[in-house]
């Protein structure tokens, strides 16, 4: 049997017993609404141009405090990857941060940026930070020591030694925290977006929700999951390659 059907075995089965229950009306329709008007819902949206309106939103905002969370956790565990002092003096207020839920942030961080845009992408920078970071410490941490008497011998200065050993060693490792920080920080923004925003599939659901807009609600998960799978196997595919490589 081919390997994508044990895949789609599960989602099948799901959507067959759910369609029973609809015909069957083995629950109310307010609480599960049928396949099909989900999916009527959802070409609804898409012909309106709604819910491309709010998947850019979202996604504008996940990937901008993404990619300066990236830039800051690979700045911090490089340095404190060489320097002990520094990340002694770090690491209490780093582990404080991390160990606090950022939703628990929102209502301080909408007093202090406001209710636009920015406790979306913080709340996306403060999730997605950490598992980059951890990730990356520990495989710049990792590296076999010997790569630095092959340095030697080959003659390379810091910077050739960090090019050409130390990040292919460490490649691996840096790349699951980036695929772990992207997963954290979908979620994250969802649940953000839920309390705090005016636009993007997080506020599609909660809106729809006050309204008893079941359909749009189903309407909205499956388009988070679908998204975060393929974003997922995108980055799957990239940790691969340089895995490999490593």
């Amino acid at each position: 049997m081919p390997l994508f059907l044990y895949y789609c075995a599960l989602p099948i089965l799901v959507l067959v017993i759910w369609s029973l229950a609809a015909v069957n009306a083995w629950v109310p329709t307010l609480l599960l609404p049928t396949p099909w008007s989900v999916v009527a819902s959802a070409g609804d949206l898409i012909a309106s141009g709604a819910l491309w309106h709010h998947i850019l939103a979202s996604a504008g905002r996940t990937f901008t405090g993404f990619f300066v969370a990236a830039a800051l956790a690979f700045s911090l565990a490089f340095l404190f990857a060489k320097n002990q002092r520094a990340h002694a003096s770090g690491y209490l207020l780093i582990e404080a941060l991390r160990v606090t839920p950022p939703l628990s942030l929102i209502p301080l961080l909408i007093l202090w940026l406001g209710i636009g845009e920015g406790p979306k992408i913080g709340i996306v920078f403060l999730s997605s930070f950490f598992p980059i970071y951890l990730n990356t410490l520990s495989a710049l941490r990792g590296v076999d020591p010997k790569l630095q008497e092959v340095a030697k011998v080959l003659r390379f200065d810091r910077y050739e030694t960090m090019r050409n050993l130390t990040l292919p060693a460490a490649m691996p490792g840096i790349l699951t925290g980036l695929r772990l920080g992207f997963g954290y920080s979908w979620r994250a923004l969802v649940g953000a977006e839920l309390v705090a925003a005016s636009s993007g599939l997080g506020f599609m659901i909660s809106e729809a929700g006050e309204f008893v807009q079941t359909d749009i609600v189903f309407v909205g998960i499956f388009t988070i999951a679908i998204l975060g799978i393929i974003a997922d196997v995108l980055l799957s595919r990239l940790v691969s390659r340089f895995s490999t490589k490593g």
